[in-house]
């Protein structure tokens, strides 16, 4: 079998199985669990063999044209090098833990066919971004899985936090698609093709005509897609789908796709000095203020959900100092230890059986509860601190190291600005990040909470998937020196300078949120918090679904009862109130945004109701009244119209004769 031919099944295969299981889903319900996984599981197979036909080589393109446009044509294209090998890979890996992993977890959710039918929606999509070589198919991909992150994020439907999250993922995506939208049709325009080797030939000879304007166009959607600021508003929200979307959009689809474009067409961002440094600045502002946000949530998917933008802000960070490599390193080390901690998540709301999502306030020393979900999540959480030996430490330190080189000077491939706001945002990250994933840690396993009733044992599948990932997570950082044969040849070893002072911040950010995690425990009075009672044969997607109908602690200000013993309130202070609401954005955008369209469409429909109709109303009385006249004088009455018949004979008599006479 051709290597293209295998390239075309890898998102093909997940689609199939989407089409049979939402086809078989209710009619054939013993096949919906076998069409979730096998199919995905078989798309893994092709993705494999791909990456290792390409093997970092010569990229593999194919194409055909799908229809004569009359201008710019579009071709149905493939264009697979080494950056998009792996991610594929990492997309499969995930999308089938994600899989098996749902089998345990929603075994009793009565929508679960058409859960697992969207998940391989979702998962085709993202492969058809990554393999695509046309901007249009690509866009395709990018669309459907906006589409499916809508009911997925929705999946509860029954709860308003649900129904409002997944409404709110589809606009804010939606408002940056618009404008990428334009950027394309302007790259597509200026290079007579869609094709990305066309495209990308383009710019290296100059044809770009407006290449600061087309990449902000473009960054616009990346913005919303990837969750960076100012478009990130979304994605702590839609922590109210099921925790398994939760892990597959964190870790391989969605979020990854924006990074993952940006990468595919870095030298279009590359021609403008003036996109990098907006794109820099992008990344630092989502860094920093991701980081400080998720030392202040209680809901531990939000705290992963903030983990998640920031880091995303490292992989923008890297490709705004000109380093792909570095920035799809990070994806894929992320991709691995992201869909760790949420599945992992997942197994500690089953356990906890919180009012919340899984507040951590509400936790009770879960170690002995959920020992497989401790372990893996304990090699997540020191790998997102990016502690040597473990994958996010070689991954983060490449970010750093590109950006250390580009502030130095010791390359040109971005502005020296734009290397510093990389390089000192990513320091202050770093110690952020260790001390938000120590107070994690601290809280989820060692937490004083109410005793929370216990649910039984998960599932094999859900455990087994753990410690799956669990693997990637501890070791993949060691292909440091494998990887830059795969993507543009550049170093990927970390920097002596930047991983002192990274590895150096990390450990006083963890080691000083367990000195005041120390000291708020001893000073605290324990506040009484209750938990949530469920049957101990409930699934965990039950639990979910339920915790979420309970909407406790509200979003919004802070309505939980605070827990006392939070390092994390020592660490902020005044700016807790503040980084737990996501630093009063979404209020912002209320204001700018949300109250003046309402307010415009209350005076549209004022004007319909009260002008409008007015005057068509009024065109009609008129006609009214004349017809009520004319029908009161149809009596019916014989006599009355031979009376009005000589009446009027008589004055038209007398007229004529008027006329006549010169009168």
């Amino acid at each position: 079998m051709t290597t293209t031919t295998l390239a075309v099944l890898v998102p093909l295969l997940p689609f199939l199985g989407a089409a049979a299981g939402l086809l078989l889903g209710r009619t054939a319900p013993g096949f919906v669990r076998p069409l979730a996984v096998l199919p995905t599981l078989a798309s893994l197979v092709p993705a494999v063999l791909v990456a290792a036909r390409q093997g970092g080589g010569t990229a593999i393109d194919a194409a055909t044209e799908l229809t004569p446009t009359g201008s710019v044509p579009i071709e149905l294209a493939l264009h697979i090098d080494g950056f998009a090998a792996l991610v594929a890979v990492l997309v499969g890996v995930v999308a089938t833990c994600v899989q098996i992993y749902s089998t345990g977890y929603l075994r009793h959710d009565p929508r679960y066919p058409s859960y697992a039918a969207l998940v391989s929606l979702f998962t085709s999509a993202m492969l058809l971004v990554v393999y695509s070589g046309d901007l249009i198919v690509l866009l395709v991909g990018w669309e459907v899985m906006g589409i499916c992150s809508y009911f997925l994020v929705g999946h509860y439907w029954e709860t308003p936090e649900a129904r409002a999250a997944s409404i709110k993922a589809f606009l804010v995506t939606k408002l940056g698609d618009v404008p990428f939208l334009i950027g394309l049709f302007a790259l597509g325009t200026d290079a007579g093709s869609f094709r990305i080797t066309r495209v990308l030939g383009t710019v290296a000879s100059g044809g770009l005509h407006h290449p600061t304007l087309v990449a902000l166009l473009l960054l616009a959607g990346v913005a919303g897609k990837s969750a960076q600021f100012p478009l990130h508003t979304w994605l702590p929200d839609a922590m109210a789908g099921p925790t398994p979307v939760s892990a597959l959009i964190h870790a391989a689809t969605m979020v990854a796709a924006g990074v993952y474009f940006i990468a595919r067409l870095l030298p279009v961002f590359e021609a403008s000095s003036a996109a990098m440094v907006v794109l820099a600045v992008m990344a630092a502002v989502t860094m920093a203020g991701s980081a400080l946000a998720a030392l202040a949530q209680d809901d531990i998917k939000r705290v992963l959900a903030y983990s998640t933008i920031g880091q995303l802000g490292y992989m923008t960070g890297a490709l705004a100092v000109g380093d792909r490599g570095a920035a799809v390193f990070h994806l894929l080390s992320h991709g691995a230890f992201k869909a760790l901690l949420f599945l992992a998540a997942g197994v500690i709301i089953h356990a906890a059986g919180t009012n919340s999502l899984a507040a951590m306030s509400r936790m009770k020393d879960l170690r002995a509860r959920v020992p497989d979900a401790y372990w893996t999540m304990t090699v997540a959480l020191l790998s997102l601190a990016a502690i040597p030996p473990f994958a996010g430490f070689f991954s983060k330190e490449s970010v750093l190291g590109a950006a250390e080189r580009v502030a130095t000077g010791h390359t040109e491939h971005a502005p020296g600005a734009a290397g510093w706001i990389v390089l000192v945002t990513g320091l202050v990250t770093a110690l952020l990040t260790a001390a938000y994933a120590t107070r994690l840690w601290l809280l989820a396993f060692r937490g004083h909470g109410p005793e929370a009733p216990d649910h039984g044992k998960q599932p094999l599948t859900m455990n087994a998937v753990l410690w799956v990932l669990c693997v990637p997570s501890l070791a993949f950082g060691l292909a440091y020196g494998v990887l830059p044969g795969w993507f543009d040849g550049g170093s990927l070893t970390p920097a002596l300078t930047t991983s002192v002072l990274g590895t150096g911040l990390a450990l006083v950010g963890g080691l000083v949120t367990y000195g005041a995690w120390r000291h708020t425990t001893a000073l605290a009075a324990r506040v009484p918090l209750g938990a949530v009672a469920a049957h101990p044969e409930a699934d965990a997607g039950l639990v979910e679904a339920e915790a979420i109908a309970s909407h406790t602690p509200v979003y919004g200000d802070v309505a939980y009862a605070p827990d006392p013993a939070d390092p994390g309130r020592l660490l902020l202070g005044p700016l807790h109130r503040h980084a737990a609401v996501g630093f009063h954005l979404d209020a912002v955008y209320d204001a700018l945004f949300v109250r003046p369209v309402r307010a415009g469409a209350s005076l549209v429909r004022f004007l319909d109701r009260e002008v409008v109709e007015t005057y068509v109303h009024g065109a009609g009385a008129l006609p009214r009244l004349l017809g009520a006249a004319v029908r009161r004088a149809q009596t019916g009455n014989v006599q009355t119209y031979v009376s009005a018949l000589l009446a009027g004979t008589v004055l038209l008599a007398v007229a004529a004769l008027l006329v006549a006479t010169g009168v």
